[in-house]
């Protein structure tokens, strides 16, 4: 037995013109983190692999990327800190038309990018404290997967050890 689809109509949500509907499973993107977007960039700049851009366009990309990596960093960041103003004076300059000047500014700009993604990355928007002594990092859901493997082989073993009455 095969059900109408013409009852349901009524209820669908129409995208634009007649008969376009809004896919069902589409969902928004989740928005990307902005620290792993900026080292990616900065990956594509000072990696030991990334290649030397070769034309105008590719630097203008890649510092336009740079530069909004440290406007969401620089708000995420304490003003207090050196390497925001660095970063936000190299942003405010404008690209060398030369070659090499131009290279050179790129590689300043993702170094600088690079600065302020690390002090996100240890410290985040509130100022690191010095007198609070050391920070521990969250273990990853490997190394808690593996301290519940290890405590239950210590339990097994100790279980089997013990003498049987």
């Amino acid at each position: 037995m095969r059900l109408s689809l013409d009852s349901r109509r009524d209820g669908s949500q129409l995208v634009g013109g007649r008969g376009r509907r809004a896919p069902v499973t589409e969902a928004p993107a989740p928005e990307r983190d902005h620290v792993v977007a900026a080292s990616e960039t900065v990956t594509l700049v000072l990696g030991e692999d990334s290649p030397l851009r070769e034309s105008a366009a590719d630097v203008k990309d890649l510092v336009r990327l740079l530069r909004g990596h440290v406007a969401q960093l620089g708000a995420r960041t304490a003003p207090g800190i050196p390497a925001l103003p660095r970063a936000q004076q190299l942003c405010s300059d404008s690209i060398p038309g030369d070659y090499v000047p131009s290279r050179a500014y790129l590689v300043r700009l993702a170094e600088a990018t690079e600065e302020l993604t690390a002090y996100v990355e240890r410290g985040g928007p509130e100022p690191i404290s010095v007198e609070g002594g050391r920070r521990w990092r969250r273990p990853t859901v490997n190394v808690l997967r593996g301290a519940v493997f290890a405590l239950a082989l210590a339990c097994l073993v100790f279980a089997a050890s013990v003498p049987r009455a």
